[in-house]
């Protein structure tokens, strides 16, 4: 059997090779070809394209790079019609990968195509649901409500587990005697997760470290998100401000987190620490001002977080946009440190999430999907 998998990010990249690893456990004779990063190559996938030329995020980058991701669209088009794969798997990177989906559906019709991590089509873009149906022979979805939404237009998607919640009890089977925000060591500390890019870490950390700078009793924990220099981190950090590239162990141990919205809030989650979750929009004065109109338009959920959106309900605070504010985030910190009933509840509700999710390995059950499939 021949795979051909697209991920055009560092997450999808990661998700991609793990998923890998397990088909090929299933079939050792599969070869896989396609679009992605370090972790497919080491996983024996033979790149067409690497994401460092793939990865643009946010209006102005993807404007700047329009040249880029026409021969990107190109060399995977190409490569398609050449190798001929059995299979198609797209991970994640929804614009790129269902443009290439209709083109394998028109070109290669005797392909399977696989979704593997789908589109957010239940937080904004709902119309998009019916492309991926059409064009996908199955979507694998990672989050427990997506079966139920997709029934809802007709159309079928299976829940294989979440690769996260995956990933934060592997890592806890792994280090049992790593102590929790329970038993943490003296003096305590509050964990700050600024983001995986650049940008955002620019906008996001100044804030976070000037709330957590107004409690002098607790140690600043800041975590370094893989392949951002550490010059970036401390040119806003003091003296005696811990950087590390431990996430778990660091959160697992703080008392409180100040968590950049995103994966991070959910791994702060199953990892049972109390958060506050934080957002920079740019013009978010703008935003708010024009946020009823354009709402109901793009956004078909109430909440930001994953956290939040999995459960239904807000469970950690979320200040996005002009609610991004020191002030907001340490009067939010305040009780996550000081109020024993606010952070009990949470973590009642941690563990709701984590029922939710389920034990079930996302890239095991994916994979033994792709390869009965044959």
């Amino acid at each position: 059997m021949k795979y051909f998998l697209i991920a055009g990010e560092a997450s999808g990249d990661m998700h991609a090779a793990v998923l890998m690893t397990q088909i090929k456990q299933r079939d050792p004779q599969t070869q896989f070809v396609g679009l992605g990063g370090s972790q497919m190559a080491t996983a024996e996938c033979r790149l067409y394209q690497d994401i460092r030329h793939m990865a643009f995020m946010g209006f102005a980058a993807v404007l700047a790079n329009m040249g880029q991701i026409r021969r990107n669209f190109r060399i995977a088009e190409e490569a398609l019609l050449q190798e001929k794969p059995d299979a198609l798997i797209l991970v994640d990177y929804p614009s790129f990968n269902l443009r290439i989906a209709a083109f394998c559906k028109k070109h290669l019709p005797t392909t399977k195509i696989y979704y593997y991590i789908p589109p957010k089509v239940w937080a904004w873009k709902r119309r998009r649901i019916h492309r991926i149906a059409q064009l996908c022979d199955e979507v694998l979805g990672i989050f427990p409500f997506e079966p139920a939404f997709y029934a809802k237009y007709g159309y079928r998607c299976t829940y294989v587990g979440n690769p996260t919640a995956e990933q934060v009890a592997l890592n806890t089977q792994n280090n049992p005697n790593t102590p929790n925000n329970q038993s943490s060591p003296n003096p305590p500390t509050i964990a700050i997760l600024p983001g995986s890019r650049e940008s955002e870490i620019r906008h996001c950390l100044p804030k976070m470290l000037e709330a957590a700078r107004r409690f002098p009793d607790y140690r600043i924990v800041v975590c370094a998100a893989p392949g951002i220099d550490e010059a970036i981190y401390r040119a806003c950090m003091r003296e005696g401000e811990t950087l590390t590239r431990e996430t778990y162990e660091a959160v697992r141990q703080a008392k409180a987190a100040v968590v950049n919205s995103g994966t991070a809030t959910l791994e702060t989650a199953l990892l049972g620490t109390p958060q506050v979750a934080v957002y920079h929009l740019a013009c978010s004065g703008i935003v708010r001002w024009i946020r009823p109109w354009i709402q109901p338009l793009m956004f078909s959920i109430p909440y930001f977080t994953l956290v939040n959106i999995i459960c239904g309900k807000e469970v950690i605070r979320e200040l996005l946009g002009e609610d991004f504010t020191t002030e907001k985030v340490t009067a939010e910190l305040q009780g996550l440190l000081t109020d024993e009933a606010y952070t009990k509840e949470m973590l009642v509700e941690y563990e709701h999430l984590s029922a939710l999710l389920g034990t079930q390995p996302a890239a095991a059950t994916a994979a033994q999907i792709i390869t009965s499939k044959r």
